[in-house]
């Protein structure tokens, strides 16, 4: 029977990802040869400490867990806007842990990336220098006698060696069950991006030309290349990637500029707002224990700040965390505190209480 909701936002992690029913009609992929999903015990291995404690701790809203689970139900990219410090790119490594999606794959935008770095990347130089090398290896037996020849190097002249994944193109991979892909801070990207983005997304696929013209130097066509995170060897048919499990994408916005309708229509779109004072006691309680007094002052004043200008929630945690485990008396903490939670983008010296 489908599950609803299939994330809970609990933090407990399950096997609900496999009660996912159908896609719609219009959603549904198959691509091939089928790839095992990696071993969701890598998660630690492949993601810093810093990273593993968000998704432990992360604290959904109803809104957030409704969306959620519309994107997943949909096959559709997850659009996340809201203000620095809300926990926008938190959250996908929040739903990778409790559906035990695997390593989180990230792609970081600047106002440089291009589809094409998302997708692969190929080093012809690389491959230059492998096939000298090769050469020069051939040529060792006529210069110096057979017996002086050595183990014979491996070929690494083939265009699949010097070929490796990007985090799009390997979420793209014919997985059996989705995987997770946080594309981060999107209004950073070049006006292109998001429009060089529609196809990919909607289509589920894409081409590798460089392995679609070596495809018929091969007997089937199949190549093996690193994929982004482990570098592990997948096999891509004939330069055609098409996923089978669409993946869980989370896109990341600070707001800062305005979408195409065409990419905003294929995008599930969640706006993350300010926590309330029982969201943010929720958050320093998952993060820090149960507030205490101090604490509770603390959150009220920050809440107190935030109609004045943006504040990011690691603020918050900070202050009280050296509240707990400094010696400072209450006029000491007060005056450390007002340094810590400067407005964003303001100096901590003119922003005061």
């Amino acid at each position: 029977m489908p599950l609803w909701p299939v994330y809970t936002g609990t933090n407990a992690p399950h096997d609900g990802i496999e009660r996912l029913p159908p896609p719609p009609p219009w959603r549904a992929f198959d691509g091939g040869p089928l790839l095992d999903p990696p071993d969701a015990a890598a998660d630690r291995s492949a993601v810093s400490p810093d990273r593993v404690h968000r998704a432990e701790t992360y604290r959904a809203t109803e809104d957030t867990v409704q969306l959620v689970n519309a994107a997943l139900y949909l096959r559709r990219p997850l659009l996340v806007t809201g203000p620095p410090g809300t926990g926008k790119s938190s959250l996908v490594y929040a739903v990778a842990r409790e559906l035990r999606l695997g390593p989180v794959l990230r792609w970081n935008i600047t106002s440089r990336s291009t589809l094409h770095d998302g997708l692969y990347s190929y080093d012809p130089l690389s491959r230059l220098y492998a096939a000298r090398q090769q050469a020069a290896h051939q040529a060792a037996p006529q210069e110096t006698g057979p017996a002086e020849t050595g183990p014979e190097a491996p070929d690494e002249t083939g265009i699949e060696h010097h070929l490796r994944l990007g985090p799009l193109g390997t979420a793209l991979l014919p997985y059996a069950r989705p995987r997770a892909l946080l594309i981060d801070e999107i209004d950073k990207s070049d006006l292109d991006l998001p429009n060089d983005l529609l196809n990919v997304l909607e289509e589920g696929q894409y081409q590798i030309p460089e392995l679609v013209r070596a495809a018929r130097l091969t007997p089937d066509g199949t190549a093996r290349v690193a994929a982004d995170g482990t570098g592990e060897a997948v096999p891509v048919v004939r330069g055609q990637v098409r996923c089978r499990a669409f993946p869980f994408v989370v896109l990341t916005s600070n707001g800062e500029r305005e979408f195409p309708p065409a990419f905003l229509r294929r995008c599930v779109t969640l706006r993350l707002r300010r926590p309330d004072d029982g969201h943010l006691a929720d958050i320093v309680r998952a993060h820090l224990g149960e507030p205490d007094a101090y604490a509770q002052e603390l959150i009220g004043r920050f809440l107190d700040r935030t109609g004045a200008g943006d504040l990011a929630t690691d603020q918050l945690l900070n202050a009280i965390y050296l509240a707990r485990t400094s010696n400072l008396d209450t006029g000491s903490l007060d005056q450390l505190a007002e340094r810590l939670m400067p407005h964003l983008g303001q100096s901590a010296q003119t922003d005061v209480f």
